[in-house]
């Protein structure tokens, strides 16, 4: 592990670790630090304390094998809890479906700040959209939830398991290595990379993940401090969908490889959330939309998860007929 503190604002000299310094643990890639120089810049706003990034390899970053392979779950997230258990961090940002649903007792969620666009996008050659990719286009991802859907949109175009950063990604269109690659348009927005879009796909054709578009900020359990602190960022609305999304997601038992998609927003003071599971080769479906109140965002997630599962969506998370 490596520690690299940044620079409180604008990227200036490093500022000291007094005790009102907040040390954020984050991991190093372009899109982890500028997720987490938001959340510092938004501490600082609220509290008027200084912040430093600590950058944190993680395992998901070493490892360029596909995360089913190396294990999805917890690869991009266990190294910085760690740092924050060890206290040598304050607080953990992370890509909030990045994180386990399995809750750690000695980690609290701080803070789950409004959510960026949850979409998923195209960003493709010659300004193209999925419908006038040619025939055999090879489009990159390395996500089965997105390619199942991708599949079910286009079942003649070729999908390429792809990864690495956005401008990895980006530089495998330019180089006409894959005509398209689908990605998270948050991610796209915190990096200043929208031009790069051609599509943003709609929730009907391509559901996004459990979570995505959100951060989860994490402090220690027994800091109460910090947890006060992180409360003034927190975005209960966000809590509450993101909730209710990752509670399905625990309930179906979900891996990293299983084709899940999941996305619920605050309705006149309702809850109302989508689920679906698809085939990996997205040639067949399970829905489900459920509604219910805001204060009972985990118990409507696992009804969804339960009411998918009795409708035979395990067969399709492994792949049976």
């Amino acid at each position: 592990m490596t520690e690299e503190p940044a620079a409180h604002g604008t990227g200036g000299s490093a500022v000291s670790h007094s005790p009102e310094t907040i040390r954020i643990g984050t991991r190093g890639s372009a899109l982890a630090v500028a997720q987490s120089q938001l959340i510092g810049e938004r501490l600082a706003a609220a509290t008027g304390r200084p912040f430093v990034l600590v950058h944190i390899s993680t395992r998901g970053d070493r490892d360029r094998a596909p995360l089913a392979q190396i294990g999805g779950t917890g690869v991009f997230v266990t190294a910085v809890r760690d740092a924050l258990l060890r206290g040598e961090v304050d607080v953990a940002v992370h890509s909030y479906k990045d994180l386990p649903t399995a809750p750690d007792p000695r980690i609290r969620l701080g803070a789950v700040p409004e959510r960026e666009d949850p979409a998923d996008v195209l960003c493709a050659g010659n300004d193209r959209t999925l419908a006038r990719l040619p025939s055999g286009a090879r489009v990159g991802t390395g996500s089965p939830r997105r390619a199942a859907q991708v599949l079910r949109l286009r079942p003649d175009v070729q999908v390429v398991a792809i990864r690495g950063n956005v401008d990895t990604r980006l530089a495998a269109v330019d180089r006409g290595e894959v005509d398209a690659v689908v990605l998270a348009r948050a991610g796209l927005a915190r990096l200043g990379r929208l031009a790069a879009v051609t599509q943003s796909f709609a929730a009907v054709d391509l559901l996004p993940a459990p979570a995505q578009g959100a951060l989860a900020v994490e402090c220690r359990a027994d800091d109460a401090r910090m947890a006060a602190t992180l409360g003034a960022i927190d975005d209960p609305p966000t809590r509450a969908a993101t909730a209710a999304e990752r509670a399905l997601l625990a309930g179906l038992q979900a891996g990293c490889s299983a084709p899940v998609g999941a996305l619920a927003t605050v309705v006149e003071r309702s809850l109302v959330l989508t689920a679906r599971v698809i085939s990996a080769d997205g040639g067949q479906l399970r829905e489900h939309r459920s509604r219910g109140p805001v204060d009972c965002a985990e118990e409507l997630g696992a009804s969804a998860a339960n009411a998918l599962l009795a409708d035979g969506a395990g067969d399709l998370m492994t792949g049976s007929p």
